[in-house]
């Protein structure tokens, strides 16, 4: 499996625990829906600052977010 599809099912399946919309994440991080949306269907990948900021949102390593731990 690709680090792309990795990452794209390991944040909604993130989101979904916590229990919020792609609206949310994407304020509490300061990104668009939009961005949420295209990383969660893969059809876009998020920058170094954006993965950090997921990964301190949701108190994971990058290296987990990205599929690389488990």
């Amino acid at each position: 499996m690709q680090i792309k599809n990795k990452f794209k099912d390991i944040l909604k399946e993130l989101r979904e625990e916590k229990g919020i919309g792609q609206i949310e994440l994407a304020k509490s991080i300061g990104v668009s829906k939009g961005a949420i949306s295209l990383w969660e269907n893969g059809l876009r990948e998020p920058g170094m600052t954006s993965l950090i900021l997921l990964s301190k949102y949701f108190k994971v390593s990058v290296d987990y977010l990205l599929g690389l731990e488990m």
